[in-house]
């Protein structure tokens, strides 16, 4: 089991995939913010058809980083040691979970920047539209040169015209051991028809369960390894494999090429 991203480069993603099959082993990726309760909303919402057929999406996660947490390690900041900057290490949350509500990917066109970060090699910035082979289409936007807090949210707009979507991180960001997330994950918005007027009632109640947790984030992610455990001993996939998180590191590896060779990536991407 992985911690996100299952790895920063498609040859690494695919070397791990093959041995775990030549070995008869699981692979499991940790993006605990699938088990979010209005995440897991989301999803069911969209799989029972109750926005239609998605058919645009939309990421946004605005935060920063100073430069002491560069400084931190000597590994941030760097292409040989992080492999890239918010797209490998503060997004894959937010762009896995896209991919899981919107479907397989088609194409990518995409653009990375570094705009206030001098100190450091990779992307402080990025911003990618997709087109999906269902036809739909997203858009993408995060970074580490937005002060102050963070702003992460995805949502799903549907063919009938509903709308549903969930801020999955607020208030300021997190750093493992070093800081605690201010802001529960909440629907930020719900316009299903017939169920519009439960949006309060969730914020509330998911409110309060996530905040009445004694460790917050070790809750999601038990469920998570939870999860890769039941698979182990059911003989079955876990909910997120190592071709799901791949799929992160194709959407990552898209916006790079994108941007190095000004053109648009087709699906499925190689290693170079």
């Amino acid at each position: 089991m992985i911690e996100k991203p299952l790895a920063s480069s498609l040859e690494d993603c695919d070397a791990m995939i093959e041995a775990s099959k030549r070995c008869g082993k699981q692979i499991g990726v940790v993006c605990q913010r699938r088990w979010y309760h209005p995440a897991m909303r989301v999803k069911e919402a969209i799989d029972a058809g109750k926005i239609g057929k998605p058919v645009f999406g939309t990421v946004n996660m605005l935060g920063w980083r100073d430069e002491a947490y560069y400084e931190s390690d000597p590994w941030r900041g760097t292409w040989k040691g992080e492999g890239g900057g918010v797209l490998v290490n503060q997004a894959p949350h937010q762009l896995d979970m896209l991919q899981w509500f919107m479907g397989e990917i088609d194409e990518l066109y995409g653009h990375w920047s570094n705009l206030n970060h001098p100190y450091i090699e990779v992307d402080d910035t990025a911003n990618a539209i997709l087109k999906f082979k269902s036809g739909a289409v997203a858009n993408i936007i995060v970074s580490n040169s937005q002060k102050p807090g963070i702003f992460g949210k995805v949502h799903v707009h549907g063919e009938n015209g509903a709308s549903v979507g969930v801020q999955t991180d607020g208030g300021a960001m997190f750093v493992a051991g070093m800081s605690a997330i201010l802001e529960p994950p909440v629907n930020d918005i719900w316009t299903v028809p017939g169920e519009e007027q439960m949006l309060q009632e969730w914020i509330k109640e998911d409110s309060d369960f996530f905040n009445g947790l004694p460790r917050q984030m070790d809750y999601f992610h038990e469920r998570n390894i939870e999860d890769f455990l039941q698979a182990i001993l059911e003989g079955r996939e876990p909910m997120i494999t190592g071709e799901d998180g791949r799929v992160t590191v194709e959407i990552f590896t898209a916006i790079y090429r994108s941007t190095r060779d000004g053109m648009p990536v087709k699906w499925p991407l190689k290693p170079e």
